[in-house]
């Protein structure tokens, strides 16, 4: 078919004196006549509206009657969607698995629906999140790894093709109301500050609505919260009650009261992944409380007790081997008895905080009830993104991540011990002892991160759909994937997975729907074959045969020896799980046939999936270079009042150099006080302020008392406008070091005082550069958030002054450690 515009000349030549205008009318008109038919094509989104035939004339009363145009609407029958998916919990922490920890909404989905003990994630926390709203394989969607550690290459440069579309865009577009509630992970570390950009922000992904936070994980009382593109500060106002996880509850709720308040007929869709069980781990101290004691037998006996249980419920078969911890894991009898006290306290905090997430679920499922939606409502519960963490590294567990993961500044057994009542609150960013997270991935091999073995990949998973079960309570066995998420979805709701969205067209879906199980407890296994992949931890399943690599790195190992070629180098195991549910006997010399068919087909899927090249470093991959850096070369960074939420990959870099920071402020006439700048919190940052009036620089290194750092003017600061400028220098000779810090105002020094020593490595994982008032926790509890900033900021500018240090940049590549 020619241009259009021929056609128009090709039909007012056959029509005498009719006008271009009108031939286009015609053209058009005749156009929709032929699409009617076909409407709504849901291979091709979006979906335009649909409008009948008609005669167009200058004047309306000469125009043929015409109805308002058809806006698509979802399929009949289709359902409410709501996905469920938790952070950091392993196959055999929950009761529904025969863990410990209580989740009655889990229960409740098992009962009413099935549970699924075969499912599996990537083993890691962006990779899984990637796969599940995509329908694809990890690498597929350029997310082969978390954000942060993102590198060039085609399956990990995190920039998700336009050709990957989402369960948003695909569900949105036939007509669903959909949102995506608490965290993310999904966005390139690069592009998470409020400039944007946005399109692979959720709302960019498609989703309608979200309410959440972007990064790895949120301190739960003080979160970085995002509303679409917008921060707000939801805890201000209720400081003392607020907890995230009540709070997206709340929003959830409040979002799908809304969408069948307007629009009753419209199915929604709910994307509901609340932070927990990721560190930190906090909850409500009722809720920790509830569990105290409950923990004193310790892990190696807890994993004993869990194993037993699950062979009792029918979790795992009676003839299923509990596999034996690894030599290297932190045992229980080793620990004083006041080590024991305090890892009991973590798992306590563990429980509740898990317990209490849980129940928020349940508050959604009840508000779904009390609509009357319950019954045409498909809920798909996932119990975890990947096992459970052992990424502590101290087998007592830590009392902040980004302290001892992050800058390599270990716990003191004497503080933890005097300080047991902050596991849990705003003060501690706890995680728990990597015994606990074994534990809680009973009865398997290894934990998060190691995706060659099922105690990195295999998680709990419940579905419920009313009218659709025949056997609710059941139990399903066959392999399933989270990248069978989507399908299924699909299919509940009879929408075909598109060719092309906004034109692209689309890469095929690599999970299969999970229909076909609900009704057939020993339907024929459809998802046959499945690769494995983190930190070139490699695995293939294959009609029941698991091939896997040797871990080279334990859990909390950030860094260790590399290899030029992982599928090579490293050993290779063979397990047949039809025989051996969990992964317990290693078969590879007993069938080499078999292993090298499997090694084959792994090459051969990687191939196919943007595995290659495989890349076993971790923390090695977190050097900028790796990454664009949009201020790659900056030394000056000017901020304006009421500019916050910076994230520290986008914000100017002060660590392990010399800055000055220089504030043109006006203070009124009753007296200043309030924040200018600040960066980081309670855990690590600085903070140039009006303390009560009076100039004021405060650096934290950590949370130990021992660790702030206060440089104060003598007077307060007069009426009327000043410069305030803070000049650091650093002292140089590596990384981590300290520096002289020196207050003048108007050109007066005013202050002047030591910071020991100082950052390394990472400032915060959620916390940021906000000028005029603070977000998050306090740099000091000398003053409480936002504490604004009661004067005039005409501008903030900090000057970086870097000085050539290789040393300083060795020590830094050896020194930071895990965050995802």
């Amino acid at each position: 078919m020619g241009h259009p515009r021929d056609s128009i000349r090709s039909l007012s030549g056959r029509l005498p004196g009719i006008s271009s205008l009108m031939a286009l009318c015609a053209l058009l008109c005749a156009t929709a006549i032929v699409n009617a038919a076909e409407w709504p094509d849901r291979l091709h989104l979006p979906i335009e509206p649909k409008q009948q035939a008609a005669k167009l004339a200058p004047s309306v009363g000469q125009s043929t009657k015409i109805d308002w145009p058809a806006e698509i609407q979802a399929p009949e029958g289709a359902p409410n969607v709501l996905v469920v998916l938790m952070d950091d919990v392993g196959f055999g922490a929950t009761q529904s698995f025969g863990g410990a920890i209580p989740t009655p909404s889990l229960d409740r989905i098992a009962r009413e629906g099935l549970r699924f003990n075969s499912f599996h994630t990537a083993a890691v926390c962006s990779p899984s999140r990637a796969a599940l709203i995509t329908g694809r394989n990890h690498h597929v969607a350029s997310t082969g790894i978390i954000m942060e550690f993102s590198t060039p290459y085609p399956g990990y440069h995190s920039l998700v093709s336009r050709s990957v579309g989402t369960i948003g865009e695909i569900l949105t577009d036939n007509g669903y109301g959909t949102s995506w509630f608490g965290k993310n992970h999904n966005v390139p570390d690069w592009q998470n500050s409020p400039a944007g950009p946005y399109n692979l922000w959720p709302t960019g992904l498609g989703f309608q609505y979200f309410y959440g936070f972007l990064g790895a994980d949120a301190h739960q009382f003080r979160p970085a919260v995002y509303e679409n593109i917008t921060p707000v500060d939801p805890y201000l106002g209720r400081e003392d009650t607020y907890h995230f996880d009540a709070d997206m509850a709340d929003h959830a709720i409040k979002w799908m009261h809304t969408q069948k308040a307007v629009w009753p007929k419209k199915p929604f869709f709910a994307y509901y992944a609340p932070g927990t069980a990721h560190a930190p781990h906090h909850a409500p101290k009722e809720w920790v409380d509830k569990f105290k004691g409950k923990f004193d037998m310790g892990w190696d006996k807890l994993r004993e007790i869990t194993y037993e249980r699950q062979k009792q419920m029918g979790i795992i078969p009676k003839d299923a081997a509990l596999n034996p911890t690894p030599k290297d894991y932190k045992r229980w009898d080793d620990l004083s008895p006041d080590m024991k006290r305090v890892t009991a306290r973590e798992m306590e905090v563990y429980a509740g905080a898990l317990a209490h997430a849980d129940y928020q679920v349940g508050r959604v499922l009840d508000a779904i009830d009390e609509m009357g939606e319950k019954e045409n409502t498909l809920v798909i519960y996932i119990m975890g993104d990947n096992g459970s963490s052992a990424e502590d590294p101290t087998g007592v567990g830590i009392t902040s991540e980004v302290v001892t993961m992050g800058n390599g500044i270990p716990d003191r057994p004497e503080y933890m011990v005097e300080n047991i009542d902050k596991f849990g609150t705003m003060w501690f960013q706890n995680h728990y002892s990597h015994g606990w997270a074994h534990a809680m991935n009973t009865p398997f091999q290894w934990d998060k991160k190691i995706a060659s073995h099922l105690g990195g990949s295999r998680t709990g998973m419940a579905i419920s759909w009313p009218g659709h079960i025949k056997d609710p309570g059941g139990i399903r066995s066959q392999f399933t994937h989270i990248n069978d998420i989507v399908p299924t979805i699909l299919e509940a709701s009879h929408i075909p997975a598109p060719e092309t969205i906004n034109g692209f067209k689309q890469v095929p879906m690599n999970g299969v729907s999970l229909l076909y199980t609900l009704n057939d407890a020993g339907a024929k296994e459809r998802h046959n074959t499945q690769y494995f992949e983190v930190i070139a931890n490699q695995a293939i399943y294959h009609d029941g045969w698991l091939a896997n690599t040797t871990p080279q790195r334990l859990p909390w190992q950030g860094r260790g020896p590399t290899n030029a070629d992982p599928f090579n180098d490293y050993s290779w195991e063979l397990y047949n799980l039809k025989t051996d549910f969990t992964q317990s006997k290693n078969l590879a010399n007993q069938n080499p046939e078999k292993l090298a068919e499997l090694r084959k087909l792994f090459k051969a899927e990687a191939e196919k999936n943007q595995v290659f090249p495989l890349d076993d470093r971790y923390i090695e991959r977190v050097d900028p270079e790796n990454r664009p850096q949009p201020n790659k070369g900056r030394n000056r960074f000017v901020y304006f009042d009421h500019v916050t939420r910076i994230t520290e990959s986008m914000a100017a870099d002060m660590k392990n150099k010399s800055f000055t920071i220089t504030a043109d402020v006006t203070v009124p006439k009753d007296g200043g006080s309030g924040i200018i700048m600040t960066q980081g919190g309670w855990f690590g940052g600085n903070a140039l302020m009006l303390l009560d009036g009076k100039p004021t620089y405060a650096y934290a290194l950590s949370h130990y008392p021992e660790h702030k750092f206060r440089v104060q003017a003598q007077d307060k600061l007069a009426a009327g406008k000043h410069q305030i400028v803070l000049d650091f220098a650093y002292d140089g000779g590596g990384i981590g070091k300290g520096g002289l810090a020196t207050l003048t105002v108007d050109g007066k020094k005013v202050a002047q005082g030591r910071i020991d020593r100082t950052i390394p490595a990472r400032i915060s994982l959620d916390e940021t550069l906000d000028i005029g008032e603070d977000s998050g926790t306090p740099i000091v509890q000398d003053y409480t958030v936002p504490f604004r900033f009661n004067g005039e900021i005409a501008k903030v500018v900090i000057d970086l002054k870097p000085a050539a240090d290789s040393k300083a940049q060795e020590q830094l590549a050896a020194k930071v450690q895990d965050i995802d």
